[in-house]
């Protein structure tokens, strides 16, 4: 399969064409309805997903009732909740898609013997979870480091699929401010767009 998708295990410089062909092979197409969800709080991940097409985020909700955006899934980007996946655990996390969206599948039994099978793609899981692991810590940090501004920009710029097909409410959640605060901010990219 030719697919952008599995450019997460191309990009590895250390598998050979025959692992890549096998791991490739262990996945299969699943196609989700605006709305569906990928993965309900209180269940336990079976399989993680590789996004070709389309939008989707995960969320929590807080002691509210409320829902808080936690992340935004964008193409070619794994769909996973780890702790429940790996340590076989019920998620408190939802994975939801924003828009019509198709995915590569891969189920928790053929990871693992994979996994175990094939040196090399333990070496990319410690690599793309190392990855994973300094992309979260980078945007707690940001939380409290960057402007509401620079946070949405960097939104903007890093993910512009999320800006134009989610709903302002759950982008405002996202950057960890309100939905006015976020209207005030675009507003005022639109009109001093040199500032910013």
């Amino acid at each position: 399969m030719t697919s952008k998708a599995f450019d997460v295990y191309r990009d590895f410089p250390f598998f050979f064409q025959e692992e890549l062909d096998e791991i490739i092979h262990a996945h299969e197409k699943v196609v989700f309805q605006k709305g569906d969800f990928i993965l309900k709080e209180g269940k336990t991940a079976n399989e993680y997903y590789i996004i070709e097409k389309g939008l989707a985020r995960s969320f929590v909700n807080d002691f509210n009732g409320n829902e808080v955006t936690t992340h935004f899934f964008v193409e070619n980007e794994i769909i996973i909740e780890v702790s429940s996946l790996f340590q076989r655990i019920p998620t408190q996390e939802n994975i939801v898609c924003i828009t019509d969206c198709e995915c590569m599948k891969i189920d928790f039994e053929t990871f693992q013997e994979l996994y175990h099978k094939i040196q090399n793609l333990s070496e990319w899981g410690r690599a793309w979870m190392s990855q994973e692991l300094f992309t979260y810590k980078q945007r707690s940090v940001e939380m409290f480091t960057l402007s509401a501004t620079k946070r949405y920009l960097n939104l903007l710029e890093q993910k512009p699929q999320v800006v134009q097909f989610a709903p302002l409410k759950q982008i405002a959640s996202y950057l960890g401010i309100t939905d006015t605060s976020l209207s005030r901010i675009r507003k005022e990219i639109v009109s001093h767009p040199k500032k910013n």
